[in-house]
């Protein structure tokens, strides 16, 4: 009796669910496919289908994933304000992990107004410095290897049996990363000192890492149209610098662009960092970036 009982045990234990992986829900889908690659399973975002993070508005099936999430990564308040609100009203209901506030991220002040003279100053990770960061720090895969380990770090504590394999799945995207940022080097390392205005102020971790030469931006904030006094000056700036090409956004107004390149020998293009046309999952990022590097050459090797 006592061996048929071990073995009906057993047959349970074979037979018995796997523990439910914790419930991930992301802000965009750049988070989402780093979350995917090391996690092994297929969060949620909340902003998809091409929307702006900085832009969106959050629907009652939004608010319903959070409050029945495990884990909610976003880069930030900075970046991602919409979600300010709804984070804080989870209390201890999920983990949240504030990706702009993770280890090994190198972070970018904000540039000023939106013709650009000088540098920007970067900086390691130290404390909280809200009010002054550029969000967009997903557009380094350096800052993206960082985002990778403390996600899995996060896992590791929500649930503890599978620590090993997240820790393993971010070490393997960490190589990926490394690999993809060599990949970029040698394709954007022809275009160093070649003029370009973009849409709204979104490459500066990309132009950073690679050596780009950008102008200046049409919007300060893609949320404000800009003034005419300010567009003017953008002609001026295309003028003096030689610009070669402008840069639109997918999810903004593309009548903009032509209004700034008009009588001038700028030529335009565009620039998805969203990922608008691009599948979800583990591969997104790399596809978005390729896609960055393919259409910043395909426009600036024309000048």
């Amino acid at each position: 009796m006592g061996k048929l009982l071990q073995i009906a045990t057993f047959l349970v234990l074979l037979t018995a669910p796997a523990a439910a992986q914790p419930k991930i829900v992301t802000s965009f889908p750049m988070l989402q496919s780093l979350a995917a690659a090391v996690s092994g399973s297929e969060p949620q975002s909340i902003v998809r289908g091409g929307g702006s993070p900085h832009t969106y508005s959050m629907r009652p099936s939004d608010a319903r994933a959070l409050e029945q999430a495990d884990l909610v990564i976003w880069i930030g308040e900075d970046y991602e304000g919409f979600l300010e609100r709804p984070i804080k009203a989870l209390g201890q209901r999920a983990r949240v992990l504030e990706l702009s506030e993770a280890p090994g991220v190198t972070t970018l002040k904000s540039r000023e107004g939106g013709v650009w003279e000088g540098e920007g100053h970067s900086h390691s990770h130290a404390g909280h410095h809200h009010g002054d960061v550029d969000g967009h720090m997903f557009l380094d895969p350096k800052n993206a290897a960082a985002f990778g380990r403390a996600i899995a770090a996060t896992l590791s504590e929500i649930d503890a049996p599978n620590a090993a394999r997240y820790r393993a799945n971010a070490e393997a995207l960490a190589v990926k990363l490394d690999a993809l940022d060599a990949e970029l080097a040698a394709a954007l390392r022809p275009l160093a000192g070649k003029p370009f205005i973009v849409f709204h102020d979104s490459l500066q971790y990309l132009e950073k890492r690679y050596g780009l030469t950008p102008a200046g931006s049409i919007t300060v904030s893609p949320e404000r149209r800009p003034s005419a006094q300010r567009l003017q000056r953008l002609r001026d700036r295309i003028a003096r610098s030689k610009t070669i090409c402008v840069f639109a956004e997918p999810q903004f107004d593309q009548a903009l662009v032509r209004t700034v390149v008009e009588g001038t020998k700028a030529k335009t293009g565009t620039l998805d960092y969203v990922g608008a046309e691009v599948p979800p999952g583990a591969d997104h990022y790399f596809t978005v970036m390729r896609g960055l590097a393919t259409n910043l050459s395909s426009c600036l090797s024309q000048g």
